[in-house]
């Protein structure tokens, strides 16, 4: 399909250079106080692993902002709210710990971006600590960072991702249940009935 591919790092280089010298040295390794700040406003972030086969995963994690508990300047902890089941990050993490991270703070245009290695976790005292809406979550994953930087803001602007009036798919795609219902219908209940039972069951199961 591709008939012109990239295929070593020299050729890729030739083609868009180097970066400079301050964008190679914002990786402090660490959280600093600026890093620990928008972990502590940011609802919202996204964790990329892979399995040891080399299939990635990319999951959304979110909650009220500091839901992500900052341990010290290299250690977070991420608590794992109820979802699908299917496990895939966290498959992914018992094959391979190598973890990305990125940070988001509605309404702000950088983000935060944190790799490292990762692990599933099931501390007694650090799971209650996490408790949210009265619930405690079963497991944990906590983060090791090895690296930490602020990344420009340059992707949010061209997407305009923060401006209301740019959000024109929100109202032009079908609702999640009605996909899936397309893609596999339920026998014995219609569109309707399955849209209103999987509203009522994301509510019930939010924590």
């Amino acid at each position: 399909m591709f008939q012109h591919v990239v295929t070593t790092e020299r050729e890729l280089r030739a083609l868009l250079g180097h970066p400079h010298e301050r964008a190679v040295q914002k990786d402090l390794g660490r959280l600093d106080a600026n890093a620990r700040a928008f972990i502590a406003h940011a609802p919202f972030l996204l964790l990329a692993t892979a399995g040891a086969d080399g299939r990635c995963d990319v999951s959304p994690k979110g909650d009220a902002p500091g839901f992500v508990r900052v341990l010290d300047d290299t250690h977070l902890v991420i608590p794992d709210r109820p979802g699908n089941k299917r496990l895939d990050g966290m498959t992914n993490l018992l094959a391979n710990p190598h973890v990305g991270l990125i940070f988001l703070v509605p309404g702000k245009e950088d983000t935060l971006r944190v790799n490292g290695r990762a692990c599933v976790v099931r501390d007694e005292a650090l799971l209650t600590s996490l408790e949210a809406m009265g619930k405690r979550p079963d497991l944990a994953i906590g983060v090791e960072v090895e690296e930490c930087y602020l990344h420009c803001p340059k992707a949010f602007r061209r997407s305009k991702l923060w401006e209301p009036e740019s959000w024109t798919g929100a109202r032009a795609l079908p609702s999640m249940a009605r996909a899936r219902w397309e893609q596999q219908p339920v026998p014995g209940r219609t569109l309707e009935e399955y849209e209103r039972e999987s509203e009522e069951g994301l509510r019930r199961t939010m924590y």
